[in-house]
């Protein structure tokens, strides 16, 4: 005999899953409460923030730069830190002649050919003082 009630527990199951995925949007994401802008310029005010003057005479006699120059020691410059406190050692390009020669079981013959390839799988990168620099000098 075969039982009867797995077709039906399926169907109750399948049932459940496509009840489940019939959301509205309105239950996922709430539609009120005040917008982005509103928080943003709530925090703004609560932090006082509102005028830029009150935040300068908050920073006392520090004067405040703007452009680059206010970026000055605070950012890193990943071409100097990378290239100078690490620089890349030497990886030659290998190029090889490869003789006409036959290949396989059958004995295809294949013609001479040049491949070039690095003399390392990867590049490898020097600890800050152990490579010179072209002009005799330590990397610092």
């Amino acid at each position: 005999m075969k039982p009867t009630s797995t077709p039906i527990a399926a169907l109750g199951l399948i049932s459940l899953v496509l009840a489940g995925c019939a959301s509205t949007k309105d239950t996922v994401l709430p539609q009120d409460g005040p917008s982005m802008k509103a928080i943003y310029e709530g925090h703004v005010h609560e932090m006082n923030a509102d005028n830029p003057q009150v935040i300068r005479g908050e920073l006392g006699s520090r004067s405040i730069v703007s452009g680059e120059a206010a970026l000055h020691g605070y950012t890193r410059d990943a071409f100097n830190e990378i290239d100078v406190l690490f620089p890349r050692l030497p990886n030659p390009t290998l190029v090889m002649y490869i003789f006409p020669h036959l290949a396989g079981d059958a004995g295809a013959p294949v013609p001479g050919y040049t491949t070039a390839f690095p003399m390392y799988e990867q590049v490898e990168y020097a600890l800050p003082g152990e490579v010179r620099s072209q002009q005799g000098g330590v990397h610092q």
